[in-house]
């Protein structure tokens, strides 16, 4: 049995190439060392080895890893896709979807999309600035 811990667990969700993902363990991990523990669930195995890579303290790819996990963290982080059935060109299922927006977590989403939606009031900041904006100002206080 797991022993209970003081440590946040924060999983990030990524699909493709992994690289947004990835681009946010970095950040966090250079701002909170292993005061976190990051779970990397990819939506497929490539995007889980690449944020593994940058970083990630465990691992895990797919549907029933990502539906399962998101139960189970303090905070979840992804862009908008990861809350929209079929976004990702298809690799995030309806299951996966529905697990993350309807989990207890607190969800730290960047306005990021790649599919037929828009976010109207939302500033449309390059990603290295959305990432510092979410590890300083949302993800501190929760911390």
């Amino acid at each position: 049995m797991r022993q209970p811990s003081s440590r946040k667990t924060i999983g990030i969700i990524d699909g493709q190439g992994g690289g947004i993902g990835s681009t946010m363990i970095k950040k966090i991990k250079a701002s909170y060392g292993e005061s976190v523990e990051i779970v990397a669930l990819g939506t497929n195995a490539i995007a889980t080895a690449q944020m593994l890579k940058a970083g990630a303290n465990r691992g895990a790819s797919g549907e029933n890893a990502i539906v399962r996990t998101v139960a189970r963290v303090d905070v979840v982080i992804g862009t908008l896709g990861i809350m929209l059935a079929h976004a990702m060109m298809g690799e995030v299922t309806p299951k996966m979807a529905e697990a993350v927006s309807g989990c207890a977590a607190i969800k730290l989403i960047l306005p990021i999309s790649q599919e037929n939606v828009d976010l109207i009031g939302v500033s449309d900041e390059p990603l290295p600035h959305m990432v510092d904006a979410l590890v300083i100002d949302h993800l501190n206080p929760l911390l």
